[in-house]
């Protein structure tokens, strides 16, 4: 047999007969519909789905056997037969013939005119269409594995020929530095992107599998030194994406928690640029429990408080001030103030025996974990030379570390 040509149709408004009422013709109106056509059912019963649509005026109904004259009747775009009677589709497929209709066969693929393959279905219009040769089984297989790599980003999805107008800003949460952590749709747009701007604390590793010719801007902040100010940052999204580009911002973490992704978004949507916001794994909640540590746990507490020491003891003092006695308190972005953190959250209340830890780099390969007291954690932390970026967590929790620690990625760190 010949080698079938493959083709992409607009069935935007255009009018198709689908004949058969049972599950086999449900999934090709579901396809039918998401296209766009207008749908014809012919078939004496529906199946639920299909009686469903109906019910919902998506498709029209016309509740009787049928066979070649209904195709010769009328002017269908595209005419799909799922009986299961093989002499009505015969009929069916022979008037599609005499008609000039393209015609699809649920029952006998290879005796089709036309046939629908294993579709892969990627983000931003993109569709990989998979014939495996007479073989269903096969096409679906290929088509999995395709799907796989298109959702994962594993495929190259970026455009080749530029939009009219002004591109996207995607706000894409990096998790805390392991690339697994990653989430799908943010993995899909950074294949889609032409221009990276990231943190120090993102998975920075996944840079190495961009295009070549993808623009990548560390902007990267370290404590005391931040080259680039957060204005000429949220300046930066705005010039790429009015040139037309797709823009990733990849930070640590989740955007909206602590990362400064809320000023970036108004900054962006001021200036009349498009934002997409792809959540990611907050620190303040995987990174303690990379150490054997869960924020909340029955028995002991059932809230926690997130705050940034960054700026100073302040947010520390004032969250333990605030915060139910039993909560766990979280700071991020807090070693470099741990001592007054410390002696402040005592002042406010909080026993100088509670337990306190401390995980520094959180998911990496260098993972480590120091535990102490609010009275010693200071020191502790000194002795131990513990590098940032480092989360402390504050409260009993912390003692079920002692049971965990088996869950501690880098045991006995």
């Amino acid at each position: 047999m010949a080698a079938r040509y493959p083709l992409l149709l607009d069935l935007a408004d255009r009018p198709v007969l689908v004949v058969g009422g049972g599950p086999v013709a449900a999934r090709r109106v579901a396809g039918l519909l998401a296209a766009g056509a207008r749908v014809t059912v012919l078939a004496p019963q529906l199946c639920e789905d299909l009686a469903d649509l109906a019910t919902a005026g998506q498709l029209t109904w016309w509740p009787r056997a049928g066979g070649g004259a209904d195709v010769a009747g009328s002017r269908w775009a595209l005419v799909h037969t799922a009986t299961g009677d093989r002499e009505v589709d015969d009929e069916v497929a022979r008037a599609a013939e005499d008609a000039g209709t393209w015609c699809v066969r649920a029952d006998r693929a290879v005796a089709s005119a036309a046939h629908v393959p294993a579709v892969a279905t990627g983000p931003d219009g993109v569709q990989v269409a998979v014939s495996g040769g007479a073989d269903p089984g096969r096409a679906r297989a290929v088509r999995d594995a395709i799907s796989a790599q298109l959702a994962t980003g594993a495929l190259p999805l970026r455009r080749t020929r530029p939009g009219s107008g002004p591109g996207t800003v995607v706000l894409v949460g990096g998790g805390p530095g392991d690339p697994g952590l990653l989430t799908v749709t943010g993995r899909q747009w950074l294949a889609r992107a032409d221009v990276v701007v990231t943190d120090r604390l993102g998975p920075r590793s996944v840079l190495d599998e961009l295009a070549p010719d993808v623009l990548v801007v560390d902007v990267g902040k370290a404590a005391g030194n931040h080259p680039i100010p957060q204005h000429q940052i949220n300046d930066l999204l705005v010039e790429h994406a009015r040139a037309g580009r797709t823009v990733v911002r990849l930070k640590g973490g989740d955007p909206f928690v602590l990362g400064r992704g809320g000023e970036e978004a108004l900054h962006c949507l001021e200036h009349g640029i498009a934002v997409e916001v792809v959540p990611g794994i907050t620190s303040a909640i995987s990174v303690p429990a990379a150490a054997g540590i869960p924020v909340t746990h029955r028995g002991i507490t059932t809230s926690v408080v997130v705050a940034s020491a960054h700026a100073g003891a302040g947010s520390a003092v004032e969250a333990a001030r605030h915060a139910p006695d039993d909560a766990t308190l979280v700071l991020l972005m807090g070693l470099s103030t741990l001592a007054e953190s410390a002696e402040g959250i005592v002042a406010a209340g909080r026993s100088a025996s509670t337990p306190v830890a401390v995980v520094s780099r959180g998911w990496c390969p260098d993972q480590r974990t120091v535990v102490g007291t609010l009275a010693t954690i200071a020191q502790d932390v000194r002795e131990a030379a513990l590098p940032s970026p480092a989360v402390v967590v504050v409260g009993d929790v912390v003692t079920l570390r002692e049971h965990l620690v088996s869950l501690d990625r880098r045991a006995g760190g």
